[in-house]
């Protein structure tokens, strides 16, 4: 059994933050540390305090003064669209034909699965991203290259085989039976080993013919533990055309709900342009509306309305929505988040988006128990953030006097940069 410990400031968020200065949402250690024990992290607090309760013989690790706070999670993410990243485009259907399409075919291959599997698990753990939840391709090869690049890690990843059997070039879809198949072939294989968790994953309405969608309700009353992660109301254009191929939909929600997939399991990626009975029907399952700022921004999408889906009882998340998106860096994604809601008119203070990073997220994924906290009993998956990363922050933070101020620092002016260090299941990586 492996056993350090960890000293930094420690930062582990309760409940959401519901002010500025909400003290009672946190639990702030200025000289705190973590115990490890066996990849989980056994005791927290004080550094006076779990010192004294460390065995002999404890390795020590000093990252003062570095904040320690438990990983990013990421749960809106593709796979295959790393090449696709800073793609021009006109709008969302625009890029997905010129593009993505064209780019999510070379999946088909094993071998270039298993290369860009490397490259995507580098990039998340060097933007201190510890979890993600993924859409591999429609290729079952893509999925198994993906779970076994997180198995050989030990990392703690969610992912999917898209399903997809109509409006996309014939090399990229599957059918209804064959993407059920798939699926559950993808499940028995990798969910449960190891830290996996595979969702079950109908691209979006658009490329999904009802029998499909009905295929991927099947799969959700099978494996009702299972996530399922889609698209919703991102674009104007993908909504009035979703709507000319379910007619009898009251809306783009009840396409999923007719068909099994609105839960307390589901996340909907984007969810900007929603009704009133829209966010009501999703409050009342408990789904997930996963805001994604950057690609809104860079696609021109649409502008994430928090406050009113706060109002309706939503649930939300925060993801990067790699390759829309443009940074795979969860600050700067807070970051467009920040301004997003600017231009809403809501100030979204900095601890309740650090929160939506790392428990709110967990909470979003149903593993707050494993991941997003630095509680006793969690997995040690732990970032240490530096608030003096580049000489701008290094000026900016001589001003600085509390824990809401630094945090605002981080997302505004923090990168890649500010992640110091990365742990694992308490391995450094």
């Amino acid at each position: 059994m492996t056993t350090r410990l960890l000293r930094g400031r420690t930062l582990s968020f309760v409940s959401r933050p519901q002010a500025r200065d909400d003290h009672a949402s946190y639990i702030y250690e200025e000289d705190g540390a973590l115990l490890i024990e066996d990849g989980k992290i056994s005791a927290a607090g004080a550094y006076a305090d779990i010192k004294r309760s460390a065995s002999e013989g404890t390795e020590i690790i000093d990252h003062r003064p570095l904040l320690l706070m438990a990983g990013f999670i990421d749960p809106h993410i593709h796979f295959p669209q790393m090449q696709v990243t800073a793609s021009y485009a006109a709008n969302l259907l625009d890029w997905l034909n010129t593009y993505t399409f064209v780019e999510e075919q070379r999946f088909a291959d094993a071998d270039h699965c298993s290369r860009f599997a490397q490259l995507f698990f580098d990039e998340l753990l060097r933007q201190g991203t510890t979890t993600a939840a993924a859409y591999c391709s429609v290729h079952k090869s893509s999925a198994d290259a993906y779970f076994a690049e997180a198995t050989r890690r030990n990392l703690l990843m969610i992912g999917g085989k898209v399903m997809m059997d109509r409006n996309a070039p014939e090399p990229l879809t599957d059918t209804a039976q064959s993407g059920y198949d798939d699926t559950k072939a993808v499940i028995e294989s990798w969910h449960g080993k190891g830290r996996n968790h595979v969702a079950i994953t109908p691209r979006f309405a658009i490329t999904s013919t009802a029998a499909q969608l009905d295929a991927a309700g099947t799969l959700a009353r099978e494996y009702p533990d299972l996530l399922i992660q889609t698209h919703l109301s991102e674009n104007d254009a993908e909504i009035a055309y979703t709507l000319e191929l379910y007619p009898d939909a009251k809306d783009y929600t009840d396409v999923y709900a007719r068909h099994g997939l609105l839960s307390d399991k589901a996340l909907l990626g984007h969810a900007i342009h929603l009704s009133d009975r829209e966010m009501a029907v999703i409050a009342e399952a408990g789904a997930v509306a996963v805001h994604c700022p950057t690609s809104n921004l860079f696609l021109g999408s649409g502008l994430f309305d928090l406050k009113r889906i706060k109002q309706h009882g939503v649930r939300t998340a925060i993801a990067t929505d790699i390759g829309g998106g443009s940074s795979y860096s969860l600050l700067r994604t807070l970051d467009e988040a920040y301004k997003i809601q600017q231009l809403r008119g809501h100030r979204l203070p900095p601890l309740e988006n650090f929160w939506q990073a790392t428990r709110g997220n967990a909470e979003a994924l149903g593993l707050v128990e494993r991941i997003g906290t630095l509680e006793a009993g969690s997995d040690a998956d732990i970032i240490a953030l530096d608030s003096s990363a580049t000489p701008a922050m290094q000026i900016r933070r001589e001003t600085i006097s509390t824990l809401e101020e630094e945090l605002f620092l981080l997302q505004t002016l923090g990168d890649d940069r500010t992640v110091r260090q990365v742990y694992v299941a308490g391995e450094a990586v």
